[in-house]
């Protein structure tokens, strides 16, 4: 049985909150969703595990060059198509072989199964926007099926001492 663990976040907009390295510890990769804000942003999180990323609408001069705007890449046999906006989305992944659809924008964690294709969206770990969690999205793949999990990125944050 293979296993591959990979670290789906989004809508970091240059802020990278103290408890996401040590959250994201273990990751075999890191797919970032866009709205990235800096280079920085992945060059520390490329400390933890490879890091694949897109960019997003608040991205620019580098960062929108250097990063394309929709990325379909295979990480432990299965295919998964990474884009920002989910309102972009102009493939239909059935009959495409891509089993995981990942996007942001919105900063609304969501887990969705639409004929056999998983939509993730980890939802935000930059600024907090409304009243929405700061979140992260775990996906596992074991042989090839995925799973996935969204985890509050504050609610891992250890207790004040009092």
């Amino acid at each position: 049985m293979s296993s591959l663990r990979i670290a789906i976040v989004s809508d970091t907009h240059s802020l990278l909150r103290p408890e996401v390295l040590p959250a994201l510890a273990g990751a075999d990769h890191i797919l970032h969703a866009g709205d990235v804000g800096n280079r920085e942003i992945l060059d520390r999180l490329g400390t933890i595990a490879p890091v694949n990323a897109i960019h997003g609408n608040i991205d620019r001069g580098e960062l929108r060059e250097r990063l394309p705007e929709t990325e379909t890449l295979k990480l432990g046999g299965t295919l998964i198509h990474m884009l920002h906006n989910i309102d972009e989305l102009d493939l239909k992944p059935e009959g495409t072989g891509i089993r995981v659809i990942i996007y942001g924008h919105s900063h609304k964690p969501a887990i969705e199964m639409r004929q056999d294709v998983l939509y993730l969206n980890p939802g935000s770990i930059g600024p907090r926007r409304f009243d929405l969690p700061v979140t992260f999205a775990w996906l596992t793949l074991v042989d090839g099926k995925p799973m996935a999990e969204i985890v509050d990125l504050l609610a891992l944050r250890p207790a004040s001492p009092s």
